[in-house]
Order: structure tokens, then sequence, then C-alpha cells
């Protein structure tokens, strides 16, 4: 049994987890629609906050993924998850303050992992459950790249009699309806990993008898997550949104449209992605359709990095700080 002051603090953290998740990865939804000018960036925030929250609020097959196969469900203490979360947290907003799109799901995974090796040894990780999430966090992004590559072609082809001025000018409305989808889709897959990472610990703690997400823990993520998109987040939007290749509202709208049906496939079979994955490769993939040499694969190589980073980096916070609060206790 853990006491309430002890639970209260795990779930102050998860919501500031939440909050950061929101305005570190607003760029997956609303880069490419405000690039192009189909949303001004005050109308795009308005739609992003809205949407993640109607997303976060679909669902909880991912919760149910986070809090089951990673821990055991005697292993989660206070202790361990306090330290997760600040390993998780301390990277976003590292990653955030360079601008880089890194994976806060990479983050929060990476954190999980690191805190239990530090209090209890790396043979007590459920690693079948660990390589089954990493490998739909590796699998999704490849989709999103295909996909991406393959719809922007049939999309070059349906409209290759078509003025590109009129093309651009009915793809820059549509962008509207794909940043909508977008939007919840990000709701769909990212916040359900506070959920579970709460409910995961008042389990633990004796405050529910089976893993359920209560519907308080479904609102409060999800008025986390909305208010951190609220709050933007410019540097990785003008990295999203410009740095890549020059995005025109035909493959803003083929990128976005992409990664919206991939993320929400994933968070409908409980399998939690990085949404910054999917819709960066997404972009990447459009972008090779138009013109290969037109990507800037020197910026695509730097993400590329962040996503094999993340994980280790967030572990290795999370053991320090576990390490660190085990001193003082």
């Amino acid at each position: 049994m853990f006491s309430l002051g002890l639970v209260i603090v795990v779930v102050i953290l998860a919501l500031i987890f939440d909050y950061i998740n929101g305005f570190h990865d607003t760029a997956n939804a609303i880069a490419t629609s405000v690039s192009t000018k189909a949303l001004s960036p005050r109308n795009a925030i308005l739609i992003a906050a809205s949407l993640n929250f109607m997303g976060a609020l679909s669902g909880t097959a991912v919760a149910a993924t986070i809090g089951k196969s990673i821990v055991m469900p005697e292993l989660v203490t206070p202790l361990v998850i306090i330290a997760a979360l600040i390993g998780a947290i301390f990277w976003n907003l590292f990653t955030w303050y360079f601008g880089i799109p890194s994976s806060s799901s990479h983050a929060l995974i990476g954190g999980l992992t690191g805190a239990v090796i530090a209090g209890f040894g790396a043979a007590q990780v459920n690693w079948q459950g660990f390589i089954k999430i990493f490998s739909g966090l590796l699998i999704a992004p490849v989709v999103g790249l295909i996909v991406g590559s393959l719809f922007m072609t049939v999309l070059f082809w349906m409209f290759r009699r078509s003025s590109p001025a009129k093309t651009n000018q009915g793809f820059r409305k549509l962008q509207i309806l794909s940043a909508c989808m977008a939007s919840f889709a990000h709701g769909s897959n990212d916040a359900q990993k506070s959920m579970g990472i709460i409910t995961m610990v008042l389990v633990g703690g004796g405050f529910l008898t089976t893993f359920n997400v209560p519907l308080w823990v479904k609102i409060c993520c999800a008025l986390a997550m909305a208010a951190g998109t609220a709050m933007g987040g410019w540097k990785i939007i003008r990295t999203m949104g410009g740095k890549i290749f020059r995005i025109e509202p035909i493959n803003g709208f083929a990128a976005d449209f992409t990664s919206s049906v991939v993320i929400y496939c994933a968070s409908l079979m409980g399998a939690p992605v990085s949404t910054t994955h999917v819709v960066s490769s997404s972009i990447m993939g459009v972008g090779a359709a138009k013109r290969l040499k037109g990507v800037r694969w020197n910026i695509a190589r730097q993400i590329v990095i962040a996503w094999f980073v993340t994980i280790p980096s967030a572990a290795l916070v999370a053991m320090l700080f576990y390490k660190l609060i085990s001193f003082f206790i």
C-alpha cells in the first residue's frame, strides 16, 4: 500500500508529462497546415487542442498496454514511477529546447525501463512486453514512410492533368480536415500513456482492484494534453513544417492523412506508437515521392538519430534520479 501523498505526487508528475507532451507534440498535427497557410497558427492550435481532448477520451487500449506490459505489478512503486516520469520529462524538455522532434513515447518507455533496472535489476524488466512495444514503435514509422510515399504517388497520378495552383487551392481546404484527423489520432494514442501510468499506480497502491482507467483519470489527462497543445511548440513546428522539405498543400494533406490513419489504427489495436515518428516519416515519404533530392536528408538524419537515442537517454536519466531519490529517502 502506498501513501495517498505519494500517489498524488505521481498523478501530478504524470499530468505534467502529459502537458509537456501536448506542446512538445503539437507540431505532429498542425505543422504542415501552418507552413502551407491552410490554417493560421491561432486556429491551428485551437483545432489541435480541441481534437486532442476528444481523441484522449476515445479509448483506453493503449493505456492498458503501457500499464501491463513493461513493469510487473509488484514492482510498481511510487519511486519507480516518479523516476520514470522525471526521466521522460527531462528528455522531452531537452529535445524541445533544441527543436528536435523526438518521441514522448520512447522517453516514457525508456524512463520506465531505466527506473526498474535501477531499483530491481535488468532481470525484472518484462522484456517480452518491452520488445513487443518497441517493435510497434519501430514498425509504425516505416509504415508511415511507405504509405505516405504511395499515397502521394496516387494523388500525383489522380491530379496530373490539373493545374498546380487549382490543385493546391483545393487541398489547402482539405488540410483543415486532415489536421483535425491528425489531432484526434494524436490524442487517442499519446494521452493514454499517462492514463496507463496513473492507473498502474492506483492498482499498485490498492486504490483500484483491477486495471480499469477511472473517468476522472481520462478527463484529467485529456485536459492536461489539451492545455499543453494550446501552448504550442513552435521550435518543433518549424522543423516539421519546413526543414524536411518544402511542403505544398497537397503534400501536407497526404502526410497528415497518412499519419492519422496509421496512428489511429495503432490506438485501436492498443499499440503505443510515437506520433512524432509516424508524422515525420510520413512527411519524408511524401517528400521522397515528390522529389527524392528535395528532401533535406541531413535534417531527416538528425531526427532518425534522435529516435534511437531517446530510449537509452531517458533510461539513463531515470536511473540517475532513482539513485538520487533513494539516497535521500
